[in-house]
């Protein structure tokens, strides 16, 4: 996780390899997938999202 400047923790969020926006919490990447066409697919599969430093629940 890191901090954008803005004070709140960010997650960088890639889709395939490519770099698509940084999330503040669970449903940004929720957004994320979607405009990726995976929105059938839950954030917690992790066939499907590699979480690093922590689940979905962790944004601190």
């Amino acid at each position: 996780m890191s901090d954008d400047g803005s004070g709140e923790a960010t997650r960088r969020v890639d889709v395939d390899g490519m770099p698509v926006g940084n999330a503040y919490n669970a449903a940004d990447v929720t957004e994320f997938m979607r405009r990726a066409g995976l929105d059938a697919a839950p954030i917690e599969d992790p066939g499907v999202v590699e979480w690093r430093g922590g689940g979905p629940d962790v944004w601190e």
